[in-house]
Order: structure tokens, then sequence, then C-alpha cells
């Protein structure tokens, strides 16, 4: 488990990224960052139904997971991560999705 300055440090820095690449103010992407937050520790727990806008303007409707027992094992496959996707395993597609941080927009 992180300790509250590493947190704090990983809210900011998605914080600070939402800003400068999405043109939010610091309120509203604050908010955005701690939604992802949040949706992240919860999918480390259980299946979370959260949504997000897609790329094409429609709202989605996901259930996903990061829970240790709830995905298939997967191998390292060498890849740069993107620190502006979120990947979640989709219990209903039961495959590997991903979605953008700054479009969270709720956590049911």
């Amino acid at each position: 488990m992180k300790n509250f300055k590493e947190t704090m440090k990983e809210i900011m820095t998605m914080a600070w990224g939402f800003v400068r690449r999405n043109g939010y103010t610091m309120s509203e992407a604050l908010k955005v960052a701690w939604a992802n937050f949040k949706l992240k520790v919860a999918m480390k727990q259980r299946i979370v139904r959260f949504y997000f806008r897609k790329v094409d303007g429609s709202i989605r409707e996901a259930f996903g997971t990061l829970a240790e027992g709830m995905v298939p094992a997967t191998k390292e496959s060498g890849r740069k991560q993107n620190d502006t996707c979120q990947t979640y395993f989709d219990t209903e597609k039961m495959d590997w999705r991903c979605y953008k941080k700054a479009n969270l927009l709720n956590i049911a």
C-alpha cells in the first residue's frame, strides 16, 4: 500500500497532465484524477461498474476488475505503459480493455 505522500504525488501528477493535455481547469482535473484513483483501488478488490466517454463521443458502461483472483495470468510484453490510459479486465467481454483516464465520467 502506498503512503500518503506517494498517493498525493500520483494524483497531482495525473491532474496536471489533464490540465496540460486536455485543457481542464485544476478543479475539474483534480475531480477526475481522484475518481481514477478511487476506481483503480476499487477494481483491485472487486468488480466495479463505471462509465466513460469513448473517443467517438458515446458513453460506455463497463464492468471491470483488476483483482488478482479474477483476471487471467498475463506475461510481460515489454511494451511501455501508457500513462494516459487505464487498462482493466472487462468481465462482460472476458478480455482486456482500456479507456482514456481523462474521459472517466462516473463510478457506480
